[in-house]
């Protein structure tokens, strides 16, 4: 395959998915991860893509990959973070669990919890957790969105701020090096501000591919958040932010 095939394989899929890895485009392409580097590097050039920690994706911070691809984006590190905040979250406890497919996941690596209570504005959540008989889930209510099942609107907000929750499990599309999380929908967005200040614990989880990651709206900054859960150490200037906002940070599959 040419250089320029390649290339053009690499920004079709980008276009697809959002974004794309080094290590998964080095596999796919059976080329060395340094010839992908050098791929992207020129790619991110010509500005018609963005480099982000582990390989790069579109530049656009103002509308998001489709949810269905978002679903099969990543899928094994976000299966393997939502393992490991589910292991963080005892039984008997009370939840807030906002929209995103990361945080689906941490709610399937839920169902063998006991007798939690849940809150949320994601349907696909709750039609998971509802499996559980011993779950009391609770829906906010509002505007449902057709394309990914999230509730948003201020009916929703108003319903977030009657609780007062052990944990609020949050997914974010992208954390700017100054530590801002943001996101694309400002209805959305106020959901989760209203999560996190009404939760005990925050905790944060969102796959490598987040930070750097542009995005329009600030929902907060990582030091609202009390534990990060993610699939890669987090990349210098991060690293320095999380320290000072003494964020602890897990990573699945090794050590945090």
């Amino acid at each position: 395959m040419s250089t320029r095939d390649r290339r053009e394989r690499i920004l079709e899929r980008a276009r697809r998915t959002g974004y794309v890895s080094v290590d998964q485009l080095a596999a796919d392409l059976r080329v060395t991860p340094q010839t992908i580097r050098r791929d992207l590097s020129e790619l991110c050039e010509q500005n018609l893509l963005q480099r982000y920690h582990g390989g790069a994706g579109l530049t656009s911070s103002v509308e998001n990959v489709a949810y269905a691809d978002r679903q099969v984006l990543n899928v094994e590190a976000k299966r393997r973070i939502g393992q490991l905040v589910a292991q963080a979250i005892p039984n008997h406890a009370s939840l807030f669990i906002n929209i995103g497919t990361t945080t689906e996941e941490v709610a399937r690596a839920l169902l063998d919890h006991a007798e939690l209570k849940v809150i949320t504005n994601n349907l696909n959540v709750a039609s998971l957790l509802s499996q559980n008989a011993s779950f009391e889930v609770i829906i906010a209510g509002g505007v449902v969105r057709s394309r990914d099942r999230g509730i948003v609107g201020e009916a929703a907000v108003d319903l977030i701020r009657q609780f007062k929750v052990d944990y609020g499990v949050i997914g974010i599309s992208g954390i700017d090096p100054d530590g801002s999380l943001l996101d694309y929908d400002y209805r959305e967005v106020r959901v989760a501000q209203a999560i996190v200040a009404n939760s005990r614990r925050v905790l944060l989880a969102c796959d490598a591919s987040k930070f750097g990651r542009k995005a329009l709206v600030r929902m907060g900054h990582l030091g609202q958040v009390q534990d990060l859960f993610t699939d890669q150490p987090p990349p210098e200037p991060w690293q320095a932010v999380l320290a000072a906002a003494d964020v602890r940070v897990h990573v699945a599959g090794g050590t945090g």
